[in-house]
C-alpha cells in the first residue's frame, strides 16, 4: 500500500461520533485562533501598551491554571459531553464580553471576562483528549489525536485568510474588532455538533475523593509532565506575543500577519495530517525530538533578525524562519501527547490531560507576567526569545529520555505478545 493510501486508510478508521466532537472543537478553536491572531492588534489599536496586553492575556491563563486540575479530578468516571456543550456555548459568549470590555475601557470587567473565557475553553481543552482515547478504537488513536490538533492549524488558516480577504474588501468596516465578533458568533454552531453525538460514552471508574492520592501513579505523571513544563514556560515568552514582535520590530500589520499565519498553519495542517504515518514509519525519535530540534534552530534565526531589522531582507528572513519553525514544533505536539498518555497509562489519562492544560496555562501566566516586566525594563525581543530557545533545548532532551524509557518499558510487553502464539502452538501439539 502506498504511503498516501496508508494515511487515508488510517483516517477512515476514526468513528463518526469522534469526528463530531472534533468538529465542535474546531469551532471553539476558531475563537481561540482568532484571538491569537487579532486580539493583540486590536488592543494595541485601542491604546494598550505591550505590558498591558500581556497582563490581560495572563488572566486567561491564570483561570486555566487554577481550574484545570480540579476539573481533571471531577471528570474522572463522568460523561464528558456536558463539558463540550459548556465550551461551545460559553467560549463565544465570553469572547463577546471581552471585546465589549475593551471597547468600553472597563479594565476590571475585561480581566474577569478573560478569566471566564479561560474557564470555558478549559472545558474543551481538558476533556477532549481523554474522550478520544476512551471512545476511539486503539488503531485510530494517532489519527484522532492528530485531527484534534489539526483543528487549531485549520482554524488559523481559515481565520487568517478571512481577515485578509475582508480587510481587503472593506478595511474601514472589517476591523480586528468586527472580525473577532463575527468569528465568535459563528462559533456557536459548534454546540450543534455536540448535540449530534448520541452514542453511549465510555467512562473510567470513579476514584473516591479520599483515595485520590493513592489512585494515581504520580511518579509516572511527574516524569511525563516535566518536559511539558519546561517547553511551556519557554513557549509562553514567544507564542502569545509573536505578532507584537512582527509589528514592533518589522512593522508588519495585522492583515499581512494574518496572511503569513494562515499560510504557515496550512503547512502545519499538512504536516500534522502526516504525523501518524511518520510516527509509524520512523518512530517517536524522529516524530518528536527530530522535528523539535529543527524548530529550535529556526526560532533562533527568527529571534536574531532583530539585530539587523533595518536591513531590507530582515523581514523576509523572519517570515521564512517562522514558516519553518511553526510546522516543525506544532507537528510534534500530537505525538508528544500520545507518548505521554501511553506512558502514564489509562488510569492516569484524565488527570494527565488536566495537569497538562494547567501547566501550559500556568506557565504562560508566569511567562506573560515576566514578559511584561522584561518589556517594561526595555529588554529586547531577541533576548526574551532566546530564553525560549534555551528552555526548548532542555525540554527536547527530556523528551528524548522519556522516549527511551517508554520504549524500554514497552519492549517486554511486545516480547510476551510475540511469544504467545508459539506457546499456544506448543500446547496444542501436546
Amino acid at each position: 500500500m502506498s504511503p498516501l493510501r496508508q494515511v487515508v486508510s488510517g483516517y477512515r478508521n476514526v468513528p463518526r461520533p469522534i469526528i463530531s466532537i472534533i468538529t465542535a472543537q474546531f469551532f471553539v478553536q476558531g475563537v481561540n485562533t482568532a484571538f491569537f491572531l487579532l486580539l493583540n492588534y486590536y488592543m494595541a489599536r485601542e491604546g494598550f501598551a505591550d505590558f498591558e496586553v500581556a497582563d490581560v492575556l495572563s488572566y486567561r491563563f491564570l483561570a486555566v491554571f487554577l481550574l484545570a486540575f480540579p476539573i481533571g479530578l471531577f471528570i474522572k468516571g463522568r460523561k464528558l459531553k456536558p463539558f463540550f456543550l459548556a465550551a461551545t456555548l460559553l467560549t463565544p459568549i465570553t469572547s463577546h464580553l471581552m471585546l465589549w470590555s475593551i471597547a468600553e475601557g472597563w479594565g476590571t470587567l475585561l480581566n474577569l471576562s478573560a478569566m471566564a473565557w479561560g474557564l470555558a475553553f478549559t472545558c474543551m481543552q481538558v476533556t477532549v483528549l481523554p474522550y478520544l482515547l476512551l471512545n476511539a478504537p486503539p488503531k485510530a488513536h494517532s489519527e484522532a489525536i492528530s485531527l484534534s490538533f489539526l483543528s487549531f492549524s485549520a482554524t488559523i488558516c481559515l481565520v487568517g485568510f478571512l481577515n485578509f480577504a475582508l480587510n481587503r474588501i472593506a478595511p474601514d468596516f472589517f476591523t480586528e474588532q468586527r472580525v473577532l465578533q463575527l468569528v465568535s458568533t459563528f462559533a456557536l454552531v459548534g454546540a450543534w455538533f455536540v448535540f449530534r453525538v448520541k452514542t453511549p460514552e465510555e467512562v473510567t471508574p470513579k476514584i473516591p475523593f479520599r483515595k485520590i492520592w493513592q489512585g494515581y501513579d504520580w511518579k509516572a505523571i511527574a516524569g511525563a509532565l516535566a518536559p511539558t513544563l519546561i517547553i511551556a514556560i519557554g513557549a509562553g515568552f514567544t507564542i502569545p506575543v509573536i505578532n507584537l514582535f512582527f509589528l514592533n520590530i518589522h512593522d508588519l500589520p495585522s492583515r499581512a500577519f494574518s496572511l503569513v499565519g494562515a499560510g504557515t498553519f496550512l503547512l502545519v495542517a499538512i504536516v500534522v495530517t502526516l504525523m501518524p504515518y511518520i510516527k509509524r514509519t520512523f518512530g517517536y525519535r524522529i516524530a518528536i525530538t527530530g522535528f523539535q530540534t529543527a524548530s529550535i534552530l529556526a526560532l533562533a534565526i527568527l529571534a536574531t533578525t532583530e539585530y539587523y531589522a533595518g536591513w531590507q531582507g530582515a523581514l523576509g528572513v523572519a517570515i521564512a524562519a517562522y514558516i519553518i519553525r511553526q510546522p516543525l514544533m506544532s507537528a510534534a505536539a500530537p505525538m508528544t501527547s500520545e507518548l505521554t498518555m501511553y506512558y502514564v497509562g489509562p488510569k492516569n489519562q484524565e488527570i494527565m490531560s488536566a495537569l497538562n492544560a494547567s501547566i501550559w496555562s500556568g506557565s504562560w501566566f508566569i511567562s506573560m507576567k515576566l514578559f511584561g516586566w522584561l518589556r517594561q525594563m526595555d529588554f529586547r525581543y531577541v533576548s526574551i526569545f532566546l530564553i525560549t530557545v534555551g528552555l526548548y533545548v532542555i525540554g527536547v532532551a527530556w523528551y528524548a529520555w522519556l522516549i527511551h524509557k517508554y520504549e524500554r518499558k514497552k519492549a517486554p510487553v511486545g516480547a510476551q505478545l510475540a511469544a504467545a502464539p508459539c506457546r499456544t502452538a506448543a500446547l496444542s501439539k501436546k
